[in-house]
């Protein structure tokens, strides 16, 4: 009979213990699930709500988790509800990184856009293994101000309708601003916690925003709420109506996943067209640039051939289409970069061939 009993929790807290290795991934899964369902689009309604309802649910359960652990609330509900508290942190900390990893990694121009992705998803996946830390105040201040971050460099622009290096920086002002009144409010409801960790919380703050701007400058994070949803090089593209109708040769299935390395066999006098479809929230106007430039084997490096602009309109689910063409493109490698702002929405990387005659075509539509 003992050894039965032996195997009955005797607490709540004794029980999520047994079983955190289980409940940790279970609510990763959650989040990830209803990410992938509510944040098909960046300006989505009921997923900006989901976000929103995330950095709720982690803020005020950091604030229930140290109120209670302080003794300032008592009594044997919240005390039964004690080691909940850091699994609704956990759970709203890993549904917001989930979300910014789907949202993010579709505006990715992984050429330079990489690291921040990993970061994001590195976030994400570590938040597992974090439940010990969720109990220090400095750190979960930290992990909300990169989310406040992370979340107002794309949810501003989408309700103001306006990008750039200005609209981050307001971005960064309103998630510091924002992080301020929490941290302020906590501090009035638990001072002898915040005195312990608010040296340790302005470090970590002043070491966030840094790399943040690091990350911005050097083109690290991708242009949210921009997206490239289609590209590709093709041998001519003709609008009729709505319709764009594109010649592009022939490719194998598995090929088709591949937007790199692209051949192009080019006939003599034939045109080289680049086709790309950019979306943009609703009431988001903006300049999209392509940057055509070819690589010099000889100097070793990218040489700047061509580059055209064109504005485009938010609100189409597939992406605002246009291209840009190049005449004269010599044999060798191309890439086209697709940019706002100076900043790498994406790019179309191909090789150029010289062939006799014209390559046979298959027509796309988009």
């Amino acid at each position: 009979m003992r050894q039965y009993l032996a195997k009955i929790p005797r607490s709540t807290e004794e029980l999520l213990k047994w079983y955190e290795k289980f409940i940790s991934p279970l609510t990763l899964i959650i989040g990830f699930t209803l990410d992938n369902f509510a944040l098909k689009r960046v300006d989505f309604l009921w997923g900006n709500v989901l976000l929103f309802g995330y950095l709720t649910v982690a803020a005020v359960s950091i604030v229930l988790f140290h109120l209670i652990q302080s003794g300032r609330l008592r009594g044997k509900f919240f005390l039964w509800i004690l080691p909940f508290t850091t699994i609704a942190i956990q759970f709203g900390f890993g549904g917001l990184f989930s979300g910014f990893v789907i949202l993010y990694s579709h505006s990715a121009a992984y050429a330079t856009s990489w690291i921040f992705v990993v970061l994001l998803a590195a976030l994400m996946i570590g938040n597992e293994r974090f439940r010990e830390h969720y109990t220090k105040f400095a750190f979960q201040a930290s992990i909300l101000f990169v989310a406040l971050i992370s979340f107002m460099i794309f949810f501003l622009p989408v309700v103001t309708g306006k990008i750039g290096m200005t609209m981050f920086l307001v971005s960064e002002a309103v998630a510091i601003g924002v992080t301020i009144l929490f941290v302020r409010g906590f501090a009035l409801l638990a001072p002898e916690v915040f005195r312990e960790s608010k040296w340790a919380f302005r470090k970590s703050a002043a070491s966030i925003l840094l790399i943040f701007n690091v990350l911005y400058f050097t083109n690290a994070i991708p242009p949210l709420p921009l997206a490239l949803k289609d590209a590709g090089v093709y041998h001519s593209v003709r609008k009729s109506g709505d319709v764009y109708q594109l010649a592009a040769e022939p490719l194998e299935w598995y090929q088709k996943y591949l937007n790199y390395n692209t051949v192009f066999h080019r006939a003599p006098g034939e045109r080289v067209y680049v086709f790309t479809a950019v979306f943009a929230p609703t009431n988001l106007s903006t300049t999209i640039v392509h940057e055509w430039e070819y690589y010099d084997e000889a100097a070793e490096k990218w040489v700047m051939k061509n580059s055209v602009a064109f504005a485009i309109n938010g609100g189409r689910e597939k992406g605002y289409r246009g291209y840009s063409i190049l005449d004269n493109a010599l044999p060798g490698k191309w890439r086209v970069d697709v940019k706002n702002g100076g900043k790498l929405v994406g790019r179309v990387s191909f090789t150029v061939e010289n062939v006799e005659e014209m390559a046979a075509t298959d027509t796309i539509e988009r």
